[in-house]
């Protein structure tokens, strides 16, 4: 420590790893020490894991087989929970009876969860895009293109980063889509026609970001016809909600841990007396922070997109095979979710393909 000043003082003390502060605290620079840790074997790892306290399942080439397919470190998001705890500190050793069996099903939980989440943000990523082609395509077939479709934020706010509107991002975002994609459909308008691609046709090439997007750069005068078709009384909450689907899509999409995982794009609560079927969301604090939100809202929409649609009775199923372990409070489940009326009336089974469901 080269400036011993209080705040240096201070700072040592709240962190108790040595750590060397270069030249001035003002402002100071954390010099962390370097990773050290030593490779290890498939075989090493497990043995690092029993050495903790984590009982190894009776066929240890069964366990080595899940550190092989998996890895440490994917299955180390499924076992934190089973770590003991010094008050708030988190201890590298493992409650008693817990067993690598326990983290693996849990992984094998979260898999089935992100499918069955995939499914329904598919129908709901799929209706959007039709709703914002049928709204904004009457106005002019590139309404998209015109910077009149869209608020003064998504017109003149610059990106520091590219230099350019969010429009402008957003508009080379989607040439760049439509300039390469290989679709059938996009060939063919391609070698026929010249000039950039009307909205019904430039929606069938977004990505659920895509969408966000411009839902978020959107004219009150478009949004909000499109948040109240949906009982939405506000634009922020749609404009939240689907901010907040996009970014569990993209956990689906890219094989993260789902389960126990706080929502980053947090939607927008609604208010008391708003919206009758999630009124039930009020007295849990910080519900709108875990994936219990987000599958609410799939439900919500797919009320009105897919009213035959058996999502929430699977969904239903699947809990109930949760493995153990950590409660579903992990999750943000109330205890009586599966019988709110969100979840009973108007989620019956229809007579169609479960492929169709």
């Amino acid at each position: 420590m080269v400036d011993k000043c209080a705040c240096c003082a201070t700072l040592k003390e709240a962190w108790p790893t040595p750590l060397r502060i270069e030249r001035t605290c003002r402002p100071y620079f954390l010099v962390l020490p370097p990773y050290v840790k030593p490779y290890l074997t498939v075989e090493d790892q497990l043995s690092l894991l029993s050495g903790r306290g984590m009982i190894m399942p009776a066929d240890f080439d069964q366990a080595v087989n899940w550190l092989r397919r998996i890895g440490y470190y994917r299955l180390s998001g499924y076992w934190y929970p089973f770590r003991e705890r010094d008050g708030e500190k988190v201890l590298e050793t493992f409650r008693g009876g817990t067993e690598l069996a326990h983290a693996f099903n849990l992984y094998v939980f979260d898999k089935r969860l992100r499918l069955l989440m995939l499914d329904a943000i598919e129908r709901v990523e799929v209706g959007f895009r039709v709703e914002i082609a049928l709204l904004i395509g009457k106005v002019d077939p590139w309404a998209h293109r015109s910077p009149q479709t869209f608020n003064r934020y998504f017109n003149e706010v610059v990106d520091p980063t590219t230099s350019g509107t969010r429009h402008a991002d957003w508009l080379s975002r989607l040439d760049e889509l439509c300039g390469r994609s290989r679709e059938d459909f996009a060939k063919h308008f391609r070698a026929k026609y010249s000039g950039h691609f009307p909205i019904w046709i430039a929606v069938e090439l977004w990505d659920f970001g895509t969408l966000s997007n411009l839902i978020n750069g959107l004219h009150d005068k478009h949004v909000q016809p499109l948040a109240e078709r949906y009982g939405l009384p506000r634009r922020t909450m749609l404009v939240s909600w689907i901010r907040c689907l996009n970014f569990v899509r993209n956990v689906c999409a890219h094989h993260g841990r789902l389960w126990n995982r706080p929502l980053i794009d947090q939607p927008a609560p609604p208010r008391k007396d708003e919206i009758p079927l999630l009124q039930h969301w009020l007295p849990h604090e910080k519900i709108n922070s875990r994936l219990y939100a987000a599958a609410s809202i799939l439900q919500y929409f797919l009320r009105s997109m897919s009213p035959q649609s058996a999502w929430g009775n699977r969904l239903h199923a699947l809990i109930d095979e949760f493995p153990g372990g950590p409660g579903l409070r992990s999750c943000g489940f109330p205890s009586d979710w599966h019988s709110q009326d969100l979840w009973i009336n108007g989620s019956a089974t229809a007579a169609l393909p479960s492929t169709a469901r």
